[in-house]
């Protein structure tokens, strides 16, 4: 891929090389420069010379106006349709020489050097921006050019200055004359195909929005490539229908925006969005119809088509930029980030439009637009950015589901798991626990008359005994945590006894502890259970000392719960075994049942409470309880024991 890659910059480079090197060649071969012509004369046809077939003949002054490209052309007189232009040659030396025409508006044109035809061509379209380049031969030099235009616009004539040179040379500036408008049009066209495609695989909420902003862009790249010279140019007999497919976007893209609008912020105040949505359809479906009849009867109506079709869809154009401006604005100062990004994209390109709409119907149909592409391609970045703010949004919700939905799968499972634990732990212990009790009062009685070494024997029998009681207790609280006795109980008092009964255990481990009970704290529950929970938890923290140990035990009320922090530097946990605590017989002690933990979970979730851990290896570990916050009894004593 990276081969590739470079193989590609090479070429590129060549290419530009190449280029510079043909133009250095053609500079050259070419000592004379280009010329520009920046002043030719005018004149209005009248009613015999509305065909161009002769050049005229009188050259009288009186009827030939003075143009200067630096100013804007004559305005069209009313009632008047055609106009010649007339170019004095200057002397050249050229090889190969060609006079070059940026922008030239008429529908019929007719060349001519003297009383020679070089050039004709009519459109039977409403396009009426020609660029021309006339190839000249050497004996040209000197003599006249006549254009002979002929319009139903209101505009006629050279809008820039004429260039006389090498053809070589000319033909770069007249190919490259709308050719970025094409490619950058092509750009969009595909994006929109794309995106179009994408939008058959996504939730049906998005498709509106996802093919709406498909259309947009489509819609957006057809102008950019219909409304560019350079189709008229060099497929002129493709023109008709490009105008065709011109309007078409231009029908597409306003309700589309409108709709893609609505489906980001809503329909705003009296669905005001949605109406003018909704006359846009209307009044594109109506100037679709105009456009059929018009085309079936060979354009005779084609002065009302470009009327409604052009002068009347500009205007609701600014219209429409107007009121999604307002309601961006209000959606943006109530702190809508999509709004801000809306904003920004759909105001530059509405300044750009608007301002180039404006100045249009100024100066009278008397400019073209190249402006507005810019402010669209800033626009629909906008767009995108939201949509994929929109997407992401919800591919985040899904993960957050898909997460959540492992965690309730998790907690069923495990709830499957601890019920039938319980259920077998219910039925063992009871069973079991009676005959050790039997067993231990029979060998108790024997350890009284026992000396030597059976003294020492049966000593380890019964603490073994009680080991095993031990574990039925666990079994037993894990299979019933109810309470039968449930009181107040005061949160420093109990972690007070806490406190005394493990401090020998965590002095002889070498560590210390530390409490700090933020005031009076009341939790509901019963006072023996509580401690249980609390003192298996502090065990573990002291059986992980390394060094010096500490414990910090923090105690305080937030909102209505109590969050209690147990906290430690022991050796820490991974994560691995981080999500295993808790559950059945599982335990990294040697001589560990795995059930201390089960049975503070089970306590503190009988408590209404849920608690957590965290921990890293080698820095320590803290659980974090959280239980529900509890009035204090009126003689604020606790009343579990």
């Amino acid at each position: 891929m990276r081969l590739m890659i470079k193989v590609l910059h090479i070429a590129i480079a060549l290419t530009l090389l190449l280029i510079g090197y043909s133009s250095i060649v053609v500079s050259a071969a070419t000592p004379y420069p280009s010329q520009e012509i920046t002043s030719w004369q005018m004149r209005w046809g009248d009613g015999t010379e509305n065909s161009g077939v002769e050049v005229p003949q009188n050259n009288d002054q009186q009827y030939w106006i003075n143009v200067n490209a630096t100013k804007e052309i004559p305005h069209l007189p009313s009632g008047v349709s055609t106009s010649w232009t007339r170019i004095s040659i200057p002397n050249f030396s050229y090889i190969s020489p060609s006079i070059y025409i940026d922008t030239l508006y008429a529908l019929h044109v007719k060349v001519y050097v003297n009383d020679r035809l070089i050039f004709e061509e009519d459109r039977n379209y409403i396009k009426d921006n020609y660029s021309l380049l006339l190839p000249l031969s050497q004996s040209d030099s000197g003599k006249t050019l006549y254009i002979w235009t002929e319009t139903l616009q209101d505009r006629i004539g050279i809008k820039n200055e004429v260039v006389i040179g090498e053809h070589n040379l000319l033909i770069n500036d007249y190919i490259k004359n709308g050719l970025s408008d094409v490619i950058l049009g092509c750009a969009f066209f595909l994006v929109a195909i794309v995106l179009f495609i994408s939008s058959l695989y996504i939730n049906r909420d998005y498709f509106s929005s996802v093919a709406s902003l498909a259309v947009v862009i489509g819609s957006t790249g057809i102008l950019s490539i219909t409304y560019s010279p350079f189709i008229y140019t060099f497929y002129s007999d493709l023109g008709a229908i490009s105008n065709v497919f011109l309007d078409l976007a231009l029908f597409s893209l306003l309700p589309a925006l409108t709709l893609l609008f609505e489906k980001i912020f809503g329909s705003g105040k009296y669905a005001i969005v949605r109406r003018f949505r909704q006359f846009q359809v209307i009044y594109s479906s109506f100037c679709l119809l105009c456009l059929l009849i018009n085309f079936l009867s060979n354009n005779s109506y084609i002065e009302f088509y470009y009327f409604v079709s052009t002068t009347i869809i500009g205007f609701i154009l600014i219209l429409q930029f107007i009121l999604l401006i307002v309601c961006v604005i209000i959606f943006s100062l109530k702190g809508n980030r999509d709004a801000i990004i809306f904003a920004i994209g759909f105001g530059t390109a509405a300044f750009t439009v608007v301002s180039e709409l404006l100045w249009y119907y100024i100066h009278k149909g008397n400019y073209d637009l190249f402006l507005w592409k810019w402010g669209i391609v800033a626009f629909i970045i906008s767009l995108i950015v939201i949509l994929e703010r929109r997407l992401a949004y919800s591919h985040q919700q899904v993960v957050n589901y898909s997460k959540e939905l492992e965690r309730f799968n998790n907690e069923l499972q495990r709830s499957e798991k601890m019920e039938i634990i319980s259920e077998l732990a219910a039925s063992v212990a009871h069973e079991v626990r009676n005959p050790l009790q039997v067993t231990r009062g029979f060998l108790q009685l024997l350890s009284e008359k026992s000396v030597g070494e059976e003294e020492i024997f049966m000593s380890m029998a019964l603490s073994e005994l009680d080991r095993a009681s031990g574990i039925i207790t666990d079994f037993l609280t894990f299979a019933k945590p109810e309470f039968e006795t449930i009181s107040s109980l005061n949160l420093y008092n109990e972690f007070k006894h806490i406190e005394s009964i493990m401090q020998p255990l965590c002095h002889l481990n070498g560590g210390k502890m530390i409490l700090d009970v933020s005031g009076e704290l009341w939790v509901k529950g019963n006072s023996s259970k509580f401690k249980q929970a609390f003192i298996n938890i502090i065990k573990n923290s002291i059986e992980s000392f390394r060094d010096e140990g500490f414990i910090y035990m923090s105690v305080y009320a937030e909102e209505e719960n109590v969050i209690i922090h147990i906290k430690d530097n022991g050796e820490g946990m991974d994560a691995d075994v981080l999500h295993r605590l808790g559950e059945p017989y599982f335990t990294k002690k040697n001589k560990g049942t795995g059930l201390g933990l089960m049975v503070t979970f089970r306590i503190i979730e009988a408590m209404q409470g849920k608690v957590k851990f965290t921990s890293k290896k080698g820095v320590g570990t803290e659980s974090i309880t959280i239980l529900p916050l509890a009035e204090a009894p009126d003689d604020s004593h606790s009343l579990g024991g």
